[in-house]
């Protein structure tokens, strides 16, 4: 007859150990989508398209920040070399006192830089990556453009796609060549949070 001590340390046992395995298959999920964020990330598709697409980011008044510069840079570059007859800049009014919304920030970098008013795009009432490509799908719409180049950060870059095929556009991915994420704790901390919308958006709703 198993004794009753002996019986529940069994079953202490038994529950530890799933718990451990159900631990280690979690980590090594969580590794997996990380790897494969990266790994799109470090991917770069661009071939002749319609438009390039410049996801919003942060700007400063009338200045981008850094990181929305790099990816202006990028998209300034690609067509330049010819990608795209078009550029699109996304993005809305930071706050309720911005003077310029983040796609105005980057029409006015792109002028400056000598590409000509009547090649650039803009919408600027997006607050979130999913509304700088519902905005985007708009314009493509407006004006016959079919296929995409997108431009983000590389960590950003999975996200952006994953959500493009969502919303039907015919988009590949052209992440900036260096991230302004430069730090093992700013990449880490934007690889913990392109996790967790990884997650959201196959588990829940996009935004």
């Amino acid at each position: 007859m198993v004794k009753p001590k002996a019986r529940k340390g069994s079953l202490l046992g038994s529950l530890l150990r799933f718990v451990l395995k159900l631990s280690v298959v979690a980590l090594l999920w969580l590794g997996g989508v990380a790897a494969w964020i990266t790994w799109v990330g470090e991917r770069d598709d661009a071939r002749p398209a319609d438009a390039i697409v410049v996801l919003g980011a942060a700007a400063y008044d009338a200045q981008p920040s850094p990181v929305f510069a790099a990816r202006i840079e990028h998209g300034l570059d690609l067509y330049r070399r010819g990608f795209a007859p078009k550029l699109i800049f996304t993005g809305g009014y930071g706050g309720s006192r911005a003077r310029f919304s983040e796609s105005q920030v980057a029409r006015r970098y792109a002028l400056r830089e000598g590409i000509p008013g009547d090649a650039i795009l803009i919408e600027s009432k997006s607050r979130t990556t999913y509304d700088n490509l519902v905005e985007a799908r708009q314009l493509m719409l407006d004006n016959g453009l079919r296929r995409v180049i997108l431009v983000s950060d590389p960590l950003h870059m999975s996200r952006a796609l994953r959500l493009s095929r969502r919303l039907g556009i015919d988009a590949v991915g052209s992440p900036t060549p260096s991230s302004r994420f430069r730090s093992w704790r700013t990449r880490l901390e934007f690889l913990a949070r392109e996790t967790y919308f990884f997650h959201r958006d196959l588990f829940g709703s996009a935004g």
